[in-house]
């Protein structure tokens, strides 16, 4: 394994390895940044991931690897494994307030008729399979974030919190939704980061007995609870409209469990219950559905990748997104090896060809899980209940992820 962490170093240069192109410092090690260091480091950069967090996240929502993800996924070699780790859904059901289902929509059938070559599998599993591909080759520092960056003609000087200064050719901050790296080298998140008028919580459910093979969706409206079984683990998923709170915090996670209180106080179904277990978890996920929008994914010799650059929401996709954008920076940089600038700007005119449709279609996908009134609500339920496969296919696979979970 090549992994240290911020109170060591480890240099390329002492493992042999050749350093034929220049040292590039990626942010982020979640699905975007294993990704892209592993395509760097096959096209002769020597790459190096920082992750805040003391080790990769082992929990993690179902996420779709579909598209162009596929194939990326294909030539790392880690597809068997992401299939071996897939869920068994089925089915996703959606149920009344006295848990009977009103609507159902069959996912084995969807993928059928579309010859889908995707896989569902939880988001953990996915950032391991990536991290396992890459870890050989790659230099990860877990503990650790950048503190400042100081980009000059030449590379850009990267002071971090807890590792000594070094210097690097590049930085692609690959870090989310709330990317360090573009609030540094861009500007405030509130410059770019758009609340598309809805909330998401997920946490891991404990002896919850539920199908292996059926998503159960209850909504009333302007709110939605999903139960996933995932892959042995069930998890929960609250999705509710809701203007922009004020004073918002995504780390405040007693904010978090007042508001869903509040929010969903009263339901039918298991609500109760699984306000009890809100109550009790210290494994809450929290944050606002967003759009990331920038006139340009780069500045000098920093760019963006993934949630970073252009977040496309919920319902969007985004970790088949992520590690198509990454394969992409890493092909427009072996291309033009260089001439950073010259590469960010293929590469971003090239993916920005995948995402704008998604960002553009987030209204179509929250009215399928989080109908606004209930008539919304009972015309969803019927038209599951009364279309053939293929016009269902045709509809529901141009929503995106369909909302399953937080990506």
């Amino acid at each position: 394994m090549y992994a240290i962490d911020a109170a060591g170093s480890s240099r390329p240069e002492d493992r042999g390895l050749a350093v034929r192109n220049g040292a590039i410092l990626i942010s982020g090690a979640g699905i975007a940044g294993p990704t892209l260091a592993y395509w760097l480091a096959r096209g002769g950069f020597v790459p190096t991931v920082v992750e805040h967090a003391d080790a990769q996240r082992s929990s993690g929502s179902p996420v779709d690897v579909r598209g162009p993800a596929v194939e990326v996924a294909e030539r790392m070699g880690v597809m068997p494994r992401l299939r071996e780790a897939g869920t068994h859904v089925r089915t996703l059901s959606f149920l009344s307030a006295r848990g009977q289902r009103t609507g159902r929509i069959n996912m084995a059938a969807l993928r059928r008729a579309a010859a889908s070559r995707e896989v569902e599998l939880p988001r953990g599993d996915l950032a391991a399979a990536l991290y396992g591909a890459s870890r050989d080759d790659v230099e990860f520092v877990f503990g650790d974030s950048i503190a400042t960056l100081h980009p000059d003609r030449g590379g850009v000087d990267v002071t971090f919190c807890r590792s000594a200064p070094r210097r690097f050719e590049a930085v692609i901050g690959a870090d989310g939704l709330h990317s360090a790296v573009r609030r540094l080298a861009f500007g405030p998140e509130a410059d770019y980061v758009r609340h598309m008028g809805l909330y998401v919580a997920t946490m891991p459910l404990d002896d919850f007995a539920v199908d292996p093979h059926d998503v159960l969706m209850y909504n009333t409206p302007g709110k939605a609870i999903s139960v996933h079984p995932a892959s042995g683990r069930t998890l929960a998923a609250f999705i509710f409209r809701h203007p922009q709170v004020a004073g918002f915090d995504y780390r405040d996670t007693a904010q978090h469990k007042r508001l869903l209180a509040k929010v969903y106080a009263g339901g039918g179904w298991r609500t109760p219950e699984l306000l009890n277990r809100v109550a009790a978890t210290e494994d809450l996920y929290f944050d606002s559905v967003s759009q990331v929008r920038l006139d340009r994914w780069s500045r000098g010799r920093v760019a963006l990748l993934g949630d970073a650059a252009s977040c496309v929401s919920l319902f969007g996709e985004g970790s088949s997104l992520a590690m198509a954008g990454a394969a992409t920076l890493a092909g427009a940089l072996a291309d033009s090896p260089a001439g950073y600038q010259a590469a960010f700007g293929a590469y971003e005119a090239r993916h920005r060809v995948l995402v704008e449709p998604r960002q553009r279609g987030v209204a179509r996908a929250a009215a399928l899980i989080v109908p606004a009134t209930r008539g919304g609500i009972a015309i969803r339920n019927l038209a599951t209940r009364l279309w053939p496969v293929a016009a269902a296919a045709q509809w529901v696979r141009g929503l995106g992820d369909r909302g399953r979970a937080a990506t």
